[in-house]
């Protein structure tokens, strides 16, 4: 298998996972608090990456990496696996959910820009078209297509969802560019996640015993969707190109739709089609061959 198709398979992964962070989210949140789900999530999290690390004797290489990149590995952990999070969930505490959805996924839109700015990669005016004709085909989907009466309501909601956007960017880019091994440093990142988690859940919200339901999302969610789902990002970074991730990471709010239709029994609009549409076509123009490039 190539390097690119593995690449691909990873993205695919973690589109396919991701897209169900509304469904698990939904599921859980019935009984916990956004700040007990994600200390829960990542206790379930820091568990199967140590398994992983044990079932790939990666945890003999730890005694050989400098202190410099253990400390560079805890800044990233607390970027990526735990500011982003409580900027997330406090956006989706002030503002709507269409308005926090819209503004958190301009993610993607950074990740290309830092990677501009950190990493030197080369930007191309098609690249930044075809990733904005994406994002529009998120705003169509979100707003059920009334994409004109899309409006700012929250100023403190929407600076959060914008932060929380900002940070997970720079821990994608920051990640990329420390070439980190997979394995550790995931599992360092969600050690790190849980160290602060767990002071901010016992000063804020005391954890609570879920039923067994939702034992069973907060497994998922721990294991799959916060968990193992990071070494797939950081491999598919590694692997395919910065400009067609952030183009196709647009394809999981359409999927999130499929679930909530499949679990929540939720209807799949027709402006929801229309917005995948729109999607796709910023993704195939990406294999366009004739590149515009800046003066």
């Amino acid at each position: 298998m190539s390097k690119k198709i593995s690449g691909y398979i990873y993205l695919a992964l973690c589109i396919i996972f991701w897209a169900s962070i509304p469904v698990a989210s939904k599921k859980i949140l019935v009984e916990l608090n956004n700040l007990q789900m994600l200390f829960y999530s990542t206790i379930f999290s820091f568990i199967i990456l140590g398994l992983l690390l044990l079932a790939q004797k990666k945890h003999k290489m730890m005694k050989t990496i400098p202190i410099k990149d253990y400390l560079s590995m805890i800044l990233l952990g607390f970027l990526g696996t735990y500011l982003y999070y409580i900027l997330l969930y406090g956006a989706f505490a002030l503002t709507t959910a269409q308005e926090g959805f819209i503004l958190v996924y301009t993610w993607p839109i950074l990740v290309l820009l830092l990677a501009f700015v950190i990493l030197k990669e080369q930007v191309t005016l098609k690249k930044i078209l075809t990733i904005l004709i994406s994002f529009v085909g998120i705003i169509i989907i979100v707003t059920r297509g009334k994409i004109f009466s899309f409006a700012l309501t929250n100023v403190s909601g929407d600076l959060l969802a914008l932060s929380g956007a900002f940070v997970f960017a720079l821990f994608s880019i920051l990640g990329k560019k420390h070439n980190f091994d997979k394995t550790i440093s995931v599992f360092i990142y969600f050690l790190s996640a849980l160290i602060f988690t767990t002071i901010t859940v016992f000063i804020f919200s005391p954890p609570k015993i879920p039923s067994p339901d939702v034992w069973f999302w907060l497994l998922y969610n721990g294991i799959l969707v916060n968990g193992v789902t990071y070494i797939w990002w950081f491999k598919a970074l590694e692997k395919v190109d910065t400009h067609i991730i952030s183009t196709a990471l647009y394809l999981t709010p359409f999927i999130s739709l499929i679930y909530i239709w499949l679990f929540l029994d939720e209807k799949i609009l027709f402006s929801s089609v229309i917005g995948l549409v729109v999607i796709v076509i910023g993704i195939l123009l990406q294999s366009y061959k004739k590149k515009i490039r800046y003066k």
